[in-house]
């Protein structure tokens, strides 16, 4: 089914819509949460509780593009039960270490509590994107979006680990220009 039908299926308050939306996108959502929580039953539940979070979502929200919808509320309801998981576990695993790998680069948690903020600091994210080289923005989007793993990054784009950590932290320091340049506080 089109997106734009299912995006209608849940305007309409019609039950189907998390059917049909489970059936297009559940294998890309569980995906995400996989790479995330490593533990398939947590796996599950986020990606059901994406579902009740895009019921409740829309309306008031039309989303543009469904599957960029869908994969950011799975990711950051994965994130956080992931966080809840680990609490006393600090700097085990991967999803740490990649968020300790932007920590430096991006607004503290109390600067970025007002949704406004968060909002700008997305738009200056987005623009770093636009303008960096396409081969650079699929694996800073793999590592801090999809959370591969720098083996996993190396092997879907044919290069090395070696080449795909230097890039990160090349692009981690120009992103933290970046910000800083736009008034982003760090």
């Amino acid at each position: 089914m089109e997106d734009e039908r299912i995006i209608d299926l849940y305007w309409a308050r019609r039950e189907n819509a998390i059917v049909e939306t489970d059936k297009k996108y559940g294998n890309y959502c569980m995906s995400i949460a996989l790479h995330i929580l490593k533990s398939p039953e947590d796996s599950e539940e986020c990606v059901n509780d994406t579902w009740m979070k895009a019921w409740d979502s829309m309306p008031p929200k039309r989303p543009d593009f469904l599957a960029a919808f869908l994969g950011k509320i799975t990711r950051n309801l994965s994130i956080s039960r992931y966080r809840m998981s680990h609490a006393r576990k600090r700097g085990s695993g991967e999803v740490e270490l990649l968020l300790l790998e932007l920590e430096e680069c991006l607004p503290s948690a109390k600067s970025v509590e007002e949704e406004i903020e968060g909002k700008e600091t997305a738009a200056s994210i987005d623009r770093f994107l636009y303008g960096i080289d396409e081969e650079s923005r699929k694996i800073f989007v793999r590592r801090y979006f999809f959370v591969d793993s720098i083996k996993e990054i190396a092997a879907r784009y044919g290069i090395s680990e070696s080449k795909v950590k230097s890039q990160l932290f090349r692009m981690r320091g120009r992103l933290k220009d970046h910000l800083e340049k736009e008034g982003v506080v760090l």
